[in-house]
This record gives C-alpha cells, structure tokens and sequence, in this order.
C-alpha cells in the first residue's frame, strides 16, 4: 500500500514538471511579465556617475565687498568658496521674508561702500531650489520666484546684517527680516578675499578684473559612449529600432516614436520622445528632480555641473553647465559639448542633448595661462560690439577638440549676452609668458 502511494506521489511530480515546463516554453499569458509603459527605459550598465540635485546647485560667483569699492571674487570648487558657502554660510538660518518697500535703494552705492557678501546666480533660482543650498523659512512667498542673486551686508555701526533676495526680473526685492548672521561673521567671510585679485564694479553683476587673473589649461585623453550603449539605454527595445543615415553623415535610431541623432563623429548626441503625457503639470522642482534622475540613468555625469536652466511653463529646458574644476566650460558653435539639457513636458522628457565624450578622473596634463585684467581687458570690452547686451563677465574654458581622442581646455575670459548667448571677450596672454615675472623684471 506505501509502495503504491509513493509510486502515484512521483508520478504526479513528474506530471506536474512537465507541466510547467510547457507553460515556461510557450509563454503562457498569465504566467507573462506585466507589459510595460511606453515611458519606461531598459535598465542598463551605468555609464557615467551619479549626482543629485543638492550637487548642481549653487552659485557660480561669491563676490566678496570689501568696502570702499574693492571687491574680489571668489569661484565654485576651490578652497575659500568651499569654506564660505558650504561649510559656514548653509548653516545659517533666514527668516521672516517680506518684499522690500519705501524709498529706493541704492543698491550700488551699498555694494561699493559696505562690507557684504553676494551670491550670484545669473541664470536663476526659485526660492524652492535655494532652499536646497540655503536654510530659508520662506512662509508667505511663493517658492516659484526666480532669483537673481543674493546679497548680505553688514551695517557697522548699527551691528546689523541685512539680507536681500533679488528677483530676476528686476521688478522685486525680497527682505529676510531675522538673519543668524553677525557683523563679524560678514568680516570673517570677505577675509578670505584679504589677498585676491581686484576687481572692478560696473554694474550689477558686471565686474572688472583689474589684474591679470591665473587660470590653467586642461588636456585630457578621452572615452566616448557609443551610439549602441546610448541606443540600449534609451529604446525599450533595442532590436525594433532601425539605423538611418543622413546626407550629412550623421546617423538616427529610430523605433518611430523615439529618435537617436549622433552627430559631430560619434561625439554629440540629440534625443527625442514623440510620446506626449496626459498628466497634469508638475512643479518646477519636481522637473529638475526628473531632469537629474534621467541623466544619471542615461550617460551619467563625467564631471562637476552647474543647474543654470530650469523649467517655467508646461515644456521648458533643463540645462547643466559642465565645470573644469573652478571654471565653467562655454559652448562655442559649431563644437556642442559643455551642457547637458533635458527638454521635459508635463514631467515626461521629450528630449536630451549630450556629449558622449566621457572624461577621466585626471586630466593628462595641466598648464598655467593668464588672463588680463586692467587697461588690456577694459578696452577689449570697450571694442567689443555688443558690449551694451553683456549682462555678465566671466573666466571660462573653451573646448578645442584635438587628434587622437584628447580635447584640450583654454583658459578665456567669456561674456553671457541678453539672449542667453555666450562668447569669447578675450583669449589668455600667450602659453608661458607670466606677468609677474614680467613685472618683476621692468627696472
């Protein structure tokens, strides 16, 4: 009788196997994955490293008043920057916000004669994205107004710190009533400034540098993305798209919905989505949340970079700012490669822009080039044709694309126009020349 259980137990075992192999041969429907979203992307290897949104924000300038129109700038990523804004300026408190009425300000006597500290965000910045940088208690003012920059000085005599937040559009001025700030905690910060170069004050963010100003050039020996990882990363399904190659030699994946342009000999790629959302809009934070999340699963970042774009109505661009170390890299046509943009519509990407270029660690080798400053660069910008549409003046990097997978770097001093452009002011003094030396050497 125990004999004949166990021979009907194992026979209905190796039934039951059977079985299931035959539903895991044929797909059974029921037994099928869930299907999946024509929003959704394969999971790919990672191919670049990830960031968050607390690491694209901040300001690209810390200019520090030292009083009596000497100011001096301090930029993203080196030592004193570090110390001002990460590891003493986040950790105070505002409070207390109120848009700033009475008489006018003169906002540029104050910057000329009063101790202070200005964070420049030129692009803009909501009062919600600031907060990732700045403990800000904003209640009563909406999170989606888009500043400009902010400037706290110190009242000596009165031993008040004052603390305004400027929109960008000109037309308001937003007063932090209680600032966990002192009078000495403002000295302490332009301190830092005791023995940096000089510069020259315009007009609101339009400095001057009154010295040459020392900045190193970059070579870097590169890996590129390929077109393949790019395509499995972005197509759910890789083997329903086809390869088209243009008359201009550049080439598109395509699944007719999606398109991959590569361009530029591999090196730039162009990405978009046809598939719209039907969901309701999302806050403008939330698209820079989606703008970060989709670069970290779709390429990754090589470097440091900077939000400078975000977001207003329902499609609106995602723009980050690649940095060389202290010093943003400019987009000079007809070479694309120092931004990352994401084109999002209604909290769906609908398009991406990158390079594939993916640098190292290190750079291969680093040289140090001069920028003017004084006489020289103040009549460069007197020459420049459109100086009455310069809304910012900056040290930057130029990209110069070189043989064999390497691009080089190039120190220069850069103007972002009112039209959202940029261009070269002035290229540096000539490789090896050092006007210290030169100056030491005059009789």
């Amino acid at each position: 009788m125990i004999e004949r259980i166990k021979t009907g137990l194992l026979i209905f075992l190796v039934a039951l196997s059977l079985v299931q192999t035959y539903f895991l041969a044929y797909r059974m429907p029921w037994l099928s994955p869930p299907t999946r979203s024509d929003q959704d992307y394969v999971n790919t290897e990672l191919l670049g490293q990830t960031s968050n949104v607390e690491q694209v924000i901040f300001p690209e300038e810390l200019i520090l008043h030292l009083g009596d129109d000497e100011h001096a700038i301090v930029y993203p990523h080196t030592q004193f920057y570090e110390l001002i804004l990460r590891q003493r300026l986040a950790s105070r408190e505002f409070k207390g916000f109120q848009v700033l009425t009475g008489a006018a300000v003169d906002w540029d006597e104050l910057r000329r004669q009063h101790k202070g500290i200005e964070l420049s965000f030129t692009e803009g910045i909501s009062f919600e994205l600031l907060k990732k940088l700045l403990k800000l208690d904003t209640e009563g003012v909406q999170d989606s107004v888009q500043l400009d920059g902010v400037y706290i000085y110190a009242l000596e005599e009165s031993e008040e710190v004052l603390a305004y937040f400027f929109d960008q559009n000109g037309s308001t001025v937003y007063q932090a009533i209680h600032v966990d700030l002192t009078v000495k905690d403002i000295g302490d910060y332009i301190g830092f400034g005791e023995f940096l170069p000089r510069y020259q004050f315009i007009s609101d963010q339009l400095y001057v540098a009154k010295e040459p100003i020392q900045a190193t050039q970059y070579r870097y020996s590169y890996d590129v993305f390929t077109s393949e990882q790019m395509q499995r990363s972005l197509f759910f399904d890789s083997s329903t798209t086809r390869a088209i190659v243009n008359r201009s030699g550049s080439q598109i994946y395509t699944d007719g919905k999606r398109g991959l342009k590569v361009e530029q000999n591999g090196l730039w790629i162009s990405y978009t989505n046809s598939v719209a959302s039907q969901t309701n809009s999302v806050p403008i934070s939330e698209n820079v949340y989606l703008a970060v999340d989709f670069v970290n699963q779709h390429g990754g970042w090589d470097t440091k970079y900077q939000l400078v774009e975000i977001p207003i109505r329902d499609e609106r661009y995602v723009r980050f700012r690649k940095y060389i170390e202290q010093f943003p890299v400019i987009d000079i046509s007809p070479f694309n490669y120092g931004y990352i943009q994401v084109g999002l519509q209604q909290g769906v990407v609908v398009e991406y822009e990158r390079s594939l270029i993916k640098l190292p660690a290190a750079a291969e080798s680093k040289d140090i080039r001069w920028l003017y400053g004084g006489e020289p660069l103040m009549q460069q910008l007197e020459l420049y044709a459109r100086a009455e549409e310069i809304v910012s003046i900056y040290p930057a990097l130029k990209a110069v694309p070189q043989q064999e997978a390497s691009i080089e770097f190039i120190p220069v001093w850069a103007v972002l126009l009112s039209d959202g452009s940029e261009e070269v002011l002035m290229d540096a003094m000539p490789a090896g020349y050092n006007p210290e030396e030169a100056n030491d050497a005059q009789p």
